[in-house]
């Protein structure tokens, strides 16, 4: 994964952290693909670290599973120990009917499919989560809920309102008019340019003001001709998504527009998903047909699943996570721009978002690129593609930099902290020992790096008191050190003891407003007058200073 992006998603996630403190009520807004369930999972693994008291509640919509996709997701990230202080557990009604439901309190993550929780559920009438909540409040817990596509209205847990201590939208296309106004965002302009999501490649559509159609036909030829690609440089096989309208204008839109044109393509497999499973059709009888509806959408998802085309009304519109859709067709006239943005992002994920830094130019750039015959939003602006040198002899596909840290006073080779106390006490000869209040007030004023190494140190009051003394000399003896890198910084190593590189990709997208101002190349033009050399090669210089001499790296 690029640098790139765990810089984008980890930033979100610290102004989260920072804004929930200020507000009872936040909305995080993100587009679709840009990794929301593990932000989601980031911000309250930092918000347990700080509090283990709070309990978190993530309502997530019924319809999809999307409840129990985060829970798995949840789940997955706990194992893998990226975020070890999530607990999480999925709240359900499977049990008979006799039976009181029962929810734990020995974990701190539950989430919550949205509709279990109405009138005249057992959840709610017996007053389960009501009574649940209650009594973890009076054990001093504080409920945080977690809205999951928020901008689908709902009343259902209004009268719980009271029992929570703050409230987290998510969404890509939160609910302005319902108050949800973004407090921390991730820009569609910021997930592009950071690889995170694909850019969009409009297909010619006479509502938007282009002087012809491209037909549904143009578009299936469009992805026969990128499909062969798609495997060869990216190893996963594509997808074309088709919408289509509601009732009776879909049945003849299947049975004029696309059949016809299916019929004629038998080596591409095609998949109907509507919402009733009668309704359901597909023509992959090795795999598919073999396989109950429900579990239809679990297979299409896969990268190498065969099936090529997705025909479908409004079920995928939230919680069906299929980064190998590339292309995206809309028959149906939607007058929902909340609507169309959440489609459209159904082709829009990364789909080698985990090894991108890995993958040739060429390849990212197909990886990078979706294609939507639709009604093109009034805020799309033109995006241009840009890349920090071109050269078709050159072979860098990503430019990768060492990581650096920079060690703790204590592990300087010569310093021992019980030596530097027992020294400043023979230089100072204090007549008097210092307040607690003024000693308090030193290290509350000091650095994070001072107050660890004071705290390690005193384990007991006497040693407290013995270290705090010295906070101000030991800050600049730390200060000292830090600045000297050739002893403070080391090129940093993962557990197997190997350096740790990161990737930044040479290519990126900006997109023109009225907001910019051009600048002339006034440094580079100084630095070939002085030096007599292309701008690549200097550029080749810089990036060779930097991957080979690590120490500079944070300068």
């Amino acid at each position: 994964m690029l640098q790139e992006v765990k810089d984008l998603q980890n930033d979100a996630v610290s102004q989260l952290v920072t804004e929930v403190k200020k507000k009872k009520e936040i909305t995080f807004k993100a587009p679709t693909g840009s990794g929301k369930t593990y932000m989601m999972a980031d911000f309250m693994n930092r918000i347990l670290a700080q509090n283990s008291n709070i309990i978190f509640l993530v309502s997530s919509l019924s319809k999809g599973d999307l409840a129990r996709q985060n829970y798995e997701k949840f789940c997955d990230y706990a194992n893998k120990k990226f975020f070890a202080n999530l607990n999480p557990y999925l709240i359900n009604s499977e049990i008979a009917d006799e039976e009181r439901l029962f929810i734990p309190d020995t974990h701190n993550v539950y989430v919550l499919p949205r509709d279990l929780y109405k009138e005249k559920s057992r959840i709610k009438t017996q007053g389960v989560l009501f009574n649940f909540f209650l009594q973890l409040r009076a054990n001093g817990k504080f409920i945080f809920l977690i809205k999951d596509e928020c901008h689908i209205a709902t009343k259902n847990l209004d009268d719980l309102n009271a029992t929570f201590e703050k409230i987290i939208n998510f969404s890509a296309t939160p609910k302005l008019s319902r108050g949800q106004n973004p407090n921390v965002e991730i820009s569609y302009e910021d997930a592009e340019n950071t690889k995170l999501i694909k850019t969009i490649e409009w297909g010619k559509c006479k509502r938007n003001g282009d002087d012809t159609d491209e037909t549904l036909e143009d578009a299936v030829n469009k992805f026969e001709s990128i499909k062969k690609q798609y495997r060869n440089l990216l190893g996963v096989n594509p997808c074309l998504i088709i919408q289509i309208s509601n009732k009776d204008k879909a049945e003849d839109e299947w049975n004029n527009a696309i059949k016809p044109i299916l019929d004629k393509k038998p080596d591409l497999k095609w998949m109907m998903i509507v919402d009733k499973d009668k309704d359901c059709d597909t023509n992959d009888a090795f795999k598919a047909k073999k396989l109950p509806v429900a579990k239809w959408k679990n297979y299409a998802k896969e990268n190498l699943a065969s099936i090529d085309i997705i025909i479908f009304k409004m079920v995928i519109t939230e919680g069906w996570d299929i980064p190998r859709a590339c292309m995206l067709y809309q028959l149906r006239d939607s007058q929902s721009k909340q609507l169309d943005e959440q489609v459209m992002g159904r082709v829009r994920r990364n789909p080698c978002l985990l090894n991108f830094e890995n993958l040739s130019v060429e390849a990212q750039k197909l990886a990078m690129s979706a294609w939507i015959w639709g009604i093109k939003p009034e805020t799309a602006k033109k995006v241009y593609g840009v890349k920090l040198f071109d050269d078709p002899n050159d072979t860098t596909d990503n430019i990768k930099v060492k990581i650096t840290k920079i060690k703790p006073l204590t592990q300087k080779a010569d310093f021992e902290l019980q030596k530097f106390i027992d020294k400043q006490q023979m230089a100072a000869h204090l007549l008097a020992p210092t307040s607690i209040f003024e000693l308090g007030r030193r290290l509350k004023n000091t650095t994070n790096e001072v107050r660890t190494i004071i705290y390690d140190y005193a384990s007991d009051y006497q040693k407290w008191r013995q270290v705090a003394e010295y906070t101000d000399e030991i800050k600049r003896e730390s200060e000292k050190y830090l600045c000297d890198y050739t002893q403070s910084m080391e090129v940093a190593k993962d557990e197997t003891g190997k350096e740790i590189e990161v990737s930044f990709a040479v290519s990126s997208h900006y997109t023109q407003t009225d907001k910019y101002t051009e600048i002339a190349n006034w440094v580079c033009e100084k630095q070939k007058l002085v030096q007599g050399t292309s701008i690549n090669s200097i550029f080749r210089s810089s990036l060779q200073y930097f991957t080979y001499n690590p120490i500079h790296r944070t300068l």
